[in-house]
């Protein structure tokens, strides 16, 4: 892998990405506060930022799950796409590279490739929106904590929430010199460190500059060159200037900065003895990748072409707060850029002749400007509310090439949306410890794009353009009773609203531009929750029940082309719904152990999908379904479980941490993970993930006032094998119905193998 040119020695680097403290717990915050350190204070009580104010979490009416960074540190997780270990209505399946990535919540998230195709699952960072969630796939630096907001949230956040929302929250300036610094070195070849300090600068000023960097070498080998490849090199650097003039006015300027690279390897675990590279009866296994034992624990690779992706990005953002009175007005204008190469060795091997050299070369480029005002009454009110307006432009460019032999492609689209929007959200107390929540928004949104193919000839058209508008409203609705103070309930019906696209990838013609926009996709929500707290708030325990059904889904298709290949396209598929119950617990027991789970069961089905791709090598007696008269053969999924939908999943984490002696602490951490099996493409056995699960350990010493720790861990412990993405590439080995066989390969995860390492947080 490519290094950068950064001095950073592999020598200086010991650990990476976790914070030494425990979880994130708060102190009551004010109205409407930066995304900033919330200091500990009461340790029941948690502060987020969900509904754009600081509230207690067990009074928010909506499912939030709030993650530390300590319980990212002992989940093993330091990248993002690693997040959905420990919340387990979140699944997040990897890709090649991350554009091709994609976000679930409660198995709802958007399966396509397409510039300009929003998320169902938006992911913000301090309350800014990232252009496109390939943006997310990279380190955590500087995590404060993360926000996950289950169930659809258009109303406050727009049309990338109609299933939900990831809000990262990072470190703001504090009022007094703090300094923190981690570093991670681990057996199988990954390092890195990150550090923030923050501070005053004088009365009226505060700063924090962080920065961090990583490097996995992967774990994967490439046979053809002896390189290892699936690692992972990224930096990344953030500085934050607040300036307070006066006690009811606050500015605070936020910049970032990315550059990353990924190598690219993904193992074949099954392949057939009749598989021949696009049907070539001299292409066997053992001359496309000589030296490959293909099998499920199977780490090799032949790639010919160097499979690859490069990034790098910035923005920044300045948000302004100012007193009016008793009222807030707040304003938060943003902008970010964003750049990736994408390099793919498309035939998977390293075969000799024109059938071996087959590559796929892309770009993706990003321009993204928000600007949000806001007017929110004090929040100790029995009526509060806010009121504000919002406006974003995002525009992308993507040229793509395919080829020279096969699956041909080359073409350049570019899209654009302008969205403007109005929302109001209040709470009113009507009566004692009864509060009625209500909120609406209305939003219209322009989409544009531009399509030419470099390949068509004449008299067939090269170029496309469009546009289409659309005006849409959304809305919720809650009522919540708090029995006592400790123990709560309610009941939210919320609606949720997906924009109106086009499915710019390869193959669009003029028959998809006559159709016009892929329809807006839609929900609706309905929710019942109770939060209890027991014990002096030392035990926390609350359920949520919820039943949510999505019109016009917008989702990918596969259309199988006459030579084998398989073309991707995106469309309205139907409906689906999805419900289920969410337990959210956490427990302290004495000031030496504290525990915690969340567990999610979750039923997600097509409602109505009655014609849908077959999966490669399905036969009649399997559902295909052939019409006869040259018609395309299809599947009928109604009633069929959902795609990255897994029945129960679970996290359950501990930690001991016994006095030693006056200024010493031990650490016994354990963090034990559950999935059951999962399709990520709908009845495809090939595509199909087992249940499993995941242990991880860690021992370690802290000093008593935390301002230090080291701790040696090991993750997986037992060494379970598992594939976070499948990729089912029969049609590319001369694979049919007519001449079936298996062609699977597979995304390796972080965790394939058991590895163990060292983590060291400094925290004053």
């Amino acid at each position: 892998m490519s290094r950068f040119h950064i001095i950073v020695g592999r020598g200086a680097l010991v650990a990476g990405l976790i914070v030494a403290g425990a979880p994130v717990w708060a102190q009551t915050a004010p109205a409407s506060p930066p995304a900033e350190t919330l200091a500990a204070n009461d340790p029941g009580e948690i502060i987020v930022t969900a509904q754009k104010r600081a509230e207690n979490v067990q009074s928010v009416p909506l499912a939030v799950s709030v993650v530390s960074p300590a319980q990212l540190a002992a989940a093993g997780v330091r990248q993002f796409q690693d997040l959905s270990k420990i919340a387990p209505s979140l699944t997040i399946r990897p890709a090649e590279h991350p554009v091709n990535a994609n976000i679930s919540l409660r198995g709802v998230g958007t399966f396509a490739f397409g510039i300009g195709v929003e998320p169902s699952v938006a992911v913000l960072v301090d309350e800014v929106p990232l252009a496109f969630q390939a943006r997310a796939f990279t380190d955590l630096p500087d995590v404060e904590r993360i926000e996950v907001l289950r169930g659809p949230q258009s109303t406050l956040y727009g049309k990338s929430a109609s299933a939900g929302l990831i809000n990262i929250i990072t470190r703001s300036p504090t009022d007094t010199l703090q300094v923190r610094a981690n570093a991670v070195a681990t057996t199988d070849e990954e390092y890195g460190a990150n550090f923030s300090v923050s501070g005053p600068i004088n009365e009226k000023l505060g700063y924090v500059v962080s920065a961090a960097y990583s490097f996995w070498d992967g774990n994967v080998k490439n046979l053809f060159n002896g390189k290892e490849v699936n690692g992972r090199e990224t930096f990344n650097t953030r500085g934050k200037l607040r300036f307070r003039p006066s006690d009811d006015v606050s500015f605070t300027l936020s910049a970032n900065y990315l550059k990353g690279a990924t190598d690219v390897g993904r193992p074949f675990v099954r392949l057939s003895p009749n598989a021949r590279l696009r049907g070539a009866a001299a292409l066997t296994t053992a001359v496309t990748m000589p030296g490959v034992v293909i099998g499920t624990d199977n780490t090799d690779v032949s790639n010919n072409y160097n499979a690859r992706t490069n990034y790098s990005g910035y923005g920044g953002n300045l948000r302004g707060e100012i007193g009016l009175g008793d009222m807030t007005l707040i304003t938060v204008s943003s902008y970010d850029k964003f750049h990736l190469n994408d390099y793919l060795d498309h035939d998977d091997t390293s075969a000799p002749g024109p059938n071996g050299l087959n590559i796929q070369v892309g770009e993706f480029r990003s321009k993204l400007y928000t600007q949000e005002v806001r007017l929110q009454s004090p929040g100790d009110k029995p009526f509060r509310y806010t009121v504000g307006a919002y406006y974003a432009h995002v525009a992308f460019e993507r040229p793509f090439m395919r080829g020279p032999t096969f699956s041909l492609a080359n073409w350049f689209a570019t899209s654009k949306s302008r969205q403007v929007a109005g929302f109001v959200q209040a709470d009113w107390e009507f009566l004692p410890k009864a509060t009625l929540t209500g909120g609406a928004r209305i939003q219209n949104e322009k989409v544009d794009y531009t399509y030419q193919d470099n390949l068509a000839v004449a008299p067939a058209r090269n170029f496309f353009s469009g546009g289409a508008k659309d005006t849409a409203e959304t809305w919720k609705a809650s009522l919540r009773y708090e029995f006592t103070p400790a123990i709560s309930a309610f009941a939210t019906y919320a609606t949720g609203y997906k924009g109106q696209t086009y499915d710019l990838t390869t193959g669009f013609n003029a028959n998809r531009a006559a159709a016009g926009p892929i329809k807006p996709e839609k929900s609706k929500d309905r929710e019942l929750g109770i939060r209890t707290q027991w014990f002096d708030r030392r035990l926390t325990v609350n359920v949520t029940l919820f039943d949510t059904d999505y019109k016009n889904l917008q989702a990918q298709t596969i259309e199988t082309l006459a030579d084998g290949t398989s073309n991707f396209r995106l469309t309205n598929v139907g409906k689906l719904g999805t419900k289920g119950v969410e337990v959210d617990t956490a427990a302290r027991v004495g000031s030496d152990v504290t525990l915690g789970a969340s567990v999610a069961y979750l039923d997600a089905k097509y409602k109505s999908f009655p014609v849908a791709q077959c999966y490669p090598m399905q036969t009649a007696a399997l559902g295909c379904i052939n019409p006869g008269g040259g018609a395309a053969t299809y599947q009928n999924l109604t009633g069929t479980r959902a795609v990255q939908a897994p029945r129960w999943k679970f996290s359950v984490n501990s930690e001991y941490s016994p006095a030693l002696t006056d200024n010493l602490r031990g650490i016994a951490q354990a963090n034990w993970q559950y999935q059951s099996d999962i399709f990520y493409a709908s009845r495809d056995p090939e595509l199909t993930q087992k249940a499993y699960h995941i242990v991880n350990v860690g021992l370690g010493v802290r000093s008593q006032d935390r301002k230090w720790e080291v701790v040696a861990f090991v993750n997986n412990v037992f060494d379970q094998q598992y594939f976070p993405a499948l990729v089912n590439s029969a049609g590319n080995f001369g694979l049919s119905a007519a001449n079936p066989g298996q062609a699977t390969q597979a995304v390796l995860p972080r965790d394939f193998r058991r590895y163990g390492g060292l983590r060291v947080g400094l925290n004053f």
